[in-house]
């Protein structure tokens, strides 16, 4: 079945930057294939929204930042469990940057997140206290934009995260799962796609989105 994008539509394409792809400081898996993908895709749609991971250094979610922890080990942050990553996306850093290759010029907004040093923020409207807003939710709003189709990195992650606070938030939502890729850890991949099921979050594919 086709998907019609409509002028209501959004794109939000997540976190296509240096470090989540091959090379980087934590690289996902064929993170880099999703750029093509990506820059076709979003020739398709008039509004068009990109987020960016963008860290402080020594941040809380960096398992440098906790003597005694390794890399995917998980601490008790003050607002829960926090997965502890490899240091990456780096405010002003190459790894920071999103992809040279990324080609979507008509993109009308860059949200960053994850700046506050003591908060992670998977999602592309929650800070991972699941209460501290970036704004997304309130530009979509005020655009008229009521359906959002994610894709980027890493699927698991945030994507998951950004796909359930759209549905939460009350616009419909559609994960264009061959757009992303999953990082994987302790069976997330597998986690997030249970999730978008139990929250009515639709799967789709770029070659039935027209």
């Amino acid at each position: 079945m086709t998907i019609k994008i409509g002028d209501s539509d959004v794109l939000v394409v997540i976190d296509v930057q240096n470090d989540f792809c091959p090379g980087g400081g934590l690289p996902v898996p064929e993170g880099d294939q999703v750029v093509p993908t990506i820059n076709a895709l979003a020739r398709r749609f008039r509004h068009v929204v990109l987020t960016q991971d963008w860290h402080p250094a020594r941040h809380l979610s960096f398992a440098s930042s906790h003597p005694g922890h390794r890399p995917y080990d998980t601490i008790e942050a003050a607002y829960g469990p926090q997965v502890l990553w490899p240091d990456h996306c780096v405010q002003a850093t190459l790894g920071a940057e999103l992809r040279a290759d990324l080609d979507i010029p008509h993109a009308a907004l860059v949200i960053r997140k994850g700046f506050r040093p003591h908060i992670d923020s998977y999602s592309a409207f929650y800070e991972n206290d699941r209460t501290t807003p970036t704004g997304l939710a309130g530009y979509l709003r005020e655009r008229g934009l009521a359906r959002v189709f994610a894709a980027g990195l890493a699927l698991d992650f945030c994507v998951r995260y950004s796909a359930e606070d759209a549905k939460r938030e009350g616009f419909d939502v559609v994960v264009i799962e061959d757009a992303c890729r999953g990082i994987d850890v302790s069976d997330s991949v597998k986690a997030a796609r249970d999730s978008f099921g139990a929250s009515g979050i639709a799967i789709g594919r770029t070659d039935a989105i027209g």
